[in-house]
């Protein structure tokens, strides 16, 4: 398989002139050993087990330790938390930075141990799915989109700057959408694919999920999962959950915890103008990989997701994750928000950064209209005071274009 360029990159390859320990979380199969052989060709690497104690990692980390030389590359290192001790007392005796080089994909288990033992000496990144960017031809080095948002001149810098060019595999943007970001699945015939969401969910199941968590019911999990992508882009609403499927409202919460520590699932806060009140409006949750909650939802093709009722969900939460994905270019990333007021009005991503606040809609038609941006004109007549940057439609349109004022619409496949 081809290897794309990540976002990350850069950021790793500074960390690693910074700190001796980086910890790489995400997904299982997100690529996070593929980004870091890539980066560390000479690095050893070592893929640990949950059954098998791959060369006494876990009786013995001390010799284990003592048959490798740095730099190293520790794979799901959640499974042998023993051995973070062992690094801290070696990072302190020799700070070099760059020396060991760690992935996890369970961050509850993971987290928890590092923050004990290695604080001040490791820098923990996260790694996602794929975005458009990197699909099509991999991250450039040069400055994401999302970066021209925060820019004095951001209309300019948007109208000048061109589409990706469609993958052969996936022409469109339903194939896009329902394919999703798998690196591993980039060049699968769509008859394949199935199979392989079928596989990762099973081992994700019996694998992560009863590691992280007591789940008495596998089968109820799975139904909990596809229930979970079938409300992705919605405010998260525990007992609604619970009560589709006959669970309780902390079996749901518990369980949308599980989801979120093994990355199946991100929540963006909602925003408020008095900051002690943004933790206390629900969130938004939304499902990892379009083509997974495509698959949970048992859509067949591209042509059947675009007559899906989920179809629009799967948009914005196409849309939003891969913004998201671009910040990680940025030094300082914006934050995150949705916002949403009781008459209805509503925003679907709301970027903050340097007192400047960007509202972003997603729509996924391929004309863009002033009704659009209903929610985009609510925000800022509800917050007058703040400072408005540009406001961003991301649809199917064909190219850039203003449609109110200060407000600009963009393909969702801008390079």
């Amino acid at each position: 398989m081809e290897y794309r360029k990540r976002h990350l990159e850069a950021r790793i390859a500074r960390l690693r002139q910074a700190v001796p320990v980086i910890l790489v979380l995400g997904a299982r199969q997100a690529g996070k050993s593929t980004l870091l052989s890539h980066l560390v060709p000479d690095a050893h690497r070592v893929v640990f087990d949950p059954v098998i104690d791959v060369n006494n990692a876990r009786e013995d980390p001390e010799l284990f330790l003592d048959q490798y030389q740095p730099p190293l590359i520790l794979d799901e290192v959640q499974y042998v938390p023993d051995l973070l001790g062992v690094i801290k007392r070696r990072v302190d005796e020799d700070p070099r930075p760059g020396q060991y080089l760690l992935t996890g994909s369970q961050n509850l288990m993971l987290l928890s141990s590092v923050s004990e033992s290695m604080a001040g000496r490791v820098a923990v990144l996260d790694l996602p799915f794929l975005s458009l960017a990197e699909r099509c031809h991999g991250a450039t080095t040069g400055g994401t989109w999302v970066e021209d948002l925060f820019a004095a001149d951001p209309a300019d810098r948007l109208r000048n700057r061109g589409r990706l060019a469609p993958r052969t595999i996936e022409p469109s943007l339903a194939s896009r959408m329902w394919r999703g970001g798998f690196p591993g699945h980039l060049d699968h015939e769509d008859a394949t694919l199935p199979d392989l969401f079928a596989s990762y969910t099973r081992t994700y199941i019996e694998r992560d999920v009863r590691r992280v968590a007591t789940v008495e019911d596998a089968n109820l999990f799975a139904r909990f999962v596809g229930l979970c992508a079938a409300h992705t882009g919605q405010e998260i609403n525990h007992t609604q959950l619970g009560r589709e499927l006959g669970i309780t409202y902390h079996t749901a919460q518990r369980w949308l915890a599980v989801l979120r520590a093994t990355f199946q699932w991100l929540e963006v806060p909602a925003y408020s103008g008095n900051p002690t009140k943004r933790i206390s409006k629900r969130p938004k949750g939304y499902f990892a990989d379009t083509g997974l909650a495509a698959w949970t939802q048992r859509i067949s093709s591209p042509t059947a997701l675009m007559s899906n009722p989920i179809q629009g969900a799967l948009f914005e939460t196409h849309v939003v994750l891969d913004l998201l994905k671009q910040t990680q270019t940025m030094s300082h990333p914006p934050a995150a928000h949705h916002w949403r007021a009781h008459s209805g009005s509503e925003v679907d991503l709301v970027l903050e950064r340097d007192g400047m606040f960007v509202a972003v809609e997603a729509k996924s038609s391929a004309r863009v209209t002033r009704a659009d941006t209903s929610g985009i004109r609510a925000f800022r007549e509800t917050y007058p005071r703040l400072k408005h940057g540009i406001g961003v439609v991301v649809a199917g349109v064909r190219e850039t274009a203003l449609v109110a004022d200060d407000i600009i619409a963009v393909p969702y496949d801008m390079a």
